[in-house]
């Protein structure tokens, strides 16, 4: 149990920066090496968890850009309209997001209940929407030269786009970096920006686990601890390596060989 959890957090820690779903690695990694019957809703909760260590690693890492917002929204009345602009950013998504993804994983859980949902249906899903990340990280590469100045309606598709994320397979980076650049930003801004959105999802999904019915135990702790480490020592180099590759074509074939696996 002690080594599972370990492996599950290394494995967040370090896809959580990837344009992979880190949700789908975990939830695939859990149901192919290491025996569940919990079913497919509770095995999510168990990767929402773990985010909760990339969480604090991205928190450490964005401090500067973090402290500054807070400080902001406490006098929003004085702060530069750019900053009234991120901060209407931040709470317009977060809100889009909560909905989008609550309903989400609210569904997956009504046909947990209904249906048996084995492994290899669970791998074969998370292949399928691999798939789909990896065509819209192929098709959506090209970096433009916006970085700011993003209004209110761009603020609700980006947020129901994150929210999307809450199925496990579609890349939460992927999916907003790629939406970023459909709308011509910078790719860097792009992907500090998407870290900075996920922010408050992650911590909002936490509060709502730690209320609901979510039952972990003091081993989970390891895993936690081992998501923020792998998340903190991999996210400087991961993030600079992913704004100069196209991760698209990794991720069609991981999908792919994911299928197979299902299938064989």
């Amino acid at each position: 149990m002690m080594l599972e959890q370990f492996v599950l957090g290394i494995v967040q820690g370090i896809t959580e920066w990837l344009p992979i779903s880190s949700e789908g690695m975990v939830v695939l990694t859990k149901t192919t090496f290491f025996s569940d019957a919990s079913g497919l809703g509770v095995i999510i909760q168990h990767a929402i968890f773990l985010h909760l260590g990339t969480f604090f690693a991205a928190l450490v890492y964005l401090r500067k850009d973090v402290l500054f917002l807070l400080s902001s929204t406490f006098q929003f009345q004085k702060a530069e309209e750019e900053t009234k602009s991120m901060i209407r950013f931040l709470l317009i998504t977060t809100v889009v997001t909560g909905i989008v993804g609550f309903g989400l994983f609210q569904l997956i859980s009504e046909i947990d209940d209904v249906a048996v949902i084995t492994g290899k249906s669970i791998a074969m899903l998370i292949g399928v929407l691999l798939l789909v990340t990896g065509f819209m990280q192929v098709w959506l590469h090209k970096s433009g030269q916006r970085k700011g100045d993003i209004n209110n309606l761009e603020s609700f598709v980006f947020g129901a786009v994150q929210g999307l994320s809450a199925l496990p397979g579609l890349s939460r980076s992927a999916l907003t970096v790629s939406a970023f650049l459909l709308r011509g930003f910078d790719k860097t801004y792009a992907l500090r920006t998407s870290f900075l959105m996920s922010l408050p999802v992650l911590l909002g999904g936490n509060v709502i686990l730690a209320l609901g019915d979510f039952v972990w135990d003091s081993t989970m702790i390891i895993g936690l601890l081992a998501s923020f480490v792998a998340g903190l020592l991999s996210m400087h180099f991961l993030l600079k390596v992913a704004v100069k590759m196209n991760f698209g074509y990794f991720v069609l074939a991981f999908g792919i060989l994911t299928l197979a696996f299902a299938l064989i």
